[in-house]
């Protein structure tokens, strides 16, 4: 019952914060990306909530029961590292577009290219879709044994939460409740961590964790820390530094916040986000240490929580869950209907007509995200990873084209649709069947066959181009 009253108790919270210091927007622009002058202090708790999803808060207490340490500096440090690389490609991005609102859209004015735009449309669009299907999921199956309602329900329910108050104002609805989803998981954790430290016989468990519930995981460079590495610490790292450059989350907020402050508001949001996956790790230490046996490794700090504490601090936890996959969801809405704007003729309607189309495109997300997260035998795990790398397939046409490098834009579009189409299925065959060499070797086709098809094909044009001017030119 205690459930349900948190999810009331949630959604009044959200919506009141939302009427109360936000105005329903009639301006598309505003919507998107407010008024471009969103400060470093909201927008870092904005961007630590946003990055903080459902493995945040799951896999990092998987990671810290089943491999130790070594399974949590495998997920901490990408996350933490690919916010601080990001930086001084947002200020690029902002100098060159200064009035841009989409990475869809500045590719395809730097290029002059519909096929640029729609191959980064789709890869955008993709991952918004399975990034709203994993928190829907991870949160969802909690909820579901909180509350006793179906999993169907539970996910018609978080999403029409996220919808309620991000269709009123957009991203200021959106920046706005993070940063209280930021403050309310920061303070669960507070009080959380050292409680379950206490209650515990003090740091005796945690340390005895570090090594994980087998004992076995003691070193990075160990033969059992190098499987963790291969198995997951590689595919993570290259699916999360390629994360923000990927999703139009954070480019969006790159966008929105004032540009003498770009830098401050993401080293901001990775510090912030830094506390949450080591509190949750920390909560994974404690459960192997002291021996404990999940019903589920993916849910150990779910459960453990259960077990030492009285109710209420399950209450907190939960509200942090929802904050946590809240944040990302409301993130997702604005990303998608921000993307709207680059479809074709859209930008050329009124402002009516453009968040019209904006808030469908809002319920058309949520309802793929529903459909996606009620597949039976779904893992968050798997999602997570495979969703990671098909964010890596637009790293390096989007990094070398902030940098300068002139590609053409066939080598671009051809360049992604290969990274799609040959890393995608081998990463998803590695992960199905759990084989690390298939893993690495599709996380790295996603990531390099894309730069380097976009640079050769790019190199021929130009060779082609200047053959041609010879020739008219003799």
């Amino acid at each position: 019952m205690y459930g349900i009253l948190i999810l009331v108790v949630y959604l009044m919270l959200m919506l009141s914060l939302t009427v109360l210091f936000t105005e329903k927007e009639q301006d598309s622009v505003m919507f998107h990306v407010g008024n471009r002058k969103i400060s470093a202090g909201v927008s870092a708790m904005s961007i630590a909530a946003t990055w903080i999803w459902a493995p945040a808060l799951l896999v990092s207490a998987e990671q810290a029961y089943t491999h130790g340490i070594v399974g949590l500096f495998w997920f901490i440090v990408p996350n933490i590292l690919c916010l601080l690389l990001f930086i001084p490609f947002a200020k690029k991005i902002r100098q060159q577009m200064p009035h841009g609102m989409t990475l869809s859209g500045y590719m395809a004015e730097k290029y002059h290219s519909k096929a640029v735009k729609r191959v980064y449309l789709f890869q955008l669009s993709a991952l918004a879709v399975l990034s709203t299907g994993v928190q829907l999921l991870a949160g969802g199956k909690i909820l579901t044994t909180i509350t006793g309602l179906p999993l169907s329900v539970i996910t018609i329910i978080l999403a029409a939460i996220a919808f309620s108050y991000a269709q009123f104002s957009g991203l200021k609805a959106s920046v706005l409740t993070d940063a209280l989803q930021m403050i309310l998981m920061i303070l669960a954790c507070i009080i959380m961590i050292p409680l379950a430290i206490s209650i515990n016989d003090g740091f005796q468990p945690v340390i005895n964790g570090l090594n994980g519930i087998s004992r076995e995981y003691n070193s990075l460079f160990s033969p059992k820390g190098l499987e963790v590495f291969w198995a997951f610490g590689l595919p993570t790292a290259i699916g999360l530094i390629a994360g923000p450059f990927g999703d139009q989350c954070f480019w969006q907020r790159a966008f929105a916040v004032k540009q003498n402050k770009i830098g401050k508001a993401f080293l901001g949001g990775a510090i912030l986000f830094a506390v949450i996956p080591l509190s949750m790790g920390i909560l994974g230490f404690i459960a192997a240490g002291s021996n404990f046996i999940p019903i589920s490794q993916g849910t150990v700090n779910f459960e453990l929580i259960g077990y030492l504490f009285p109710q209420w601090v399950m209450i907190l936890f939960v509200f942090m869950l929802i904050s946590g996959l809240m944040s990302t969801i409301d993130s997702n809405l604005c990303a998608i209907a921000a993307l709207t704007n680059d479809w074709n003729n859209v930008s050329k309607q009124t402002n009516q007509v453009q968040l019209k189309i904006a808030k469908v495109a809002m319920i058309i997300l949520l309802l793929m995200g529903i459909i996606m997260a009620n597949i039976p035998n779904l893992s968050v795990t798997h999602l997570f990873l495979i969703y990671g790398t098909l964010r890596a397939t637009t790293l390096l046409p989007t990094v070398l084209t902030l940098l300068e490098r002139k590609l053409s834009a066939q080598g671009i579009s051809i360049g992604i649709i290969v990274a799609m189409v040959l890393g995608l299925p081998i990463f998803a065959y590695g992960t199905l069947c759990n084989l690390s060499l298939y893993k690495t070797i599709g996380c790295l086709t996603a990531v390099l066959s894309s730069g380097l098809v976009a640079l050769l094909i790019s190199r021929i044009a130009l060779k082609r181009d200047m053959a041609k001017g010879v020739s008219e030119g003799g």
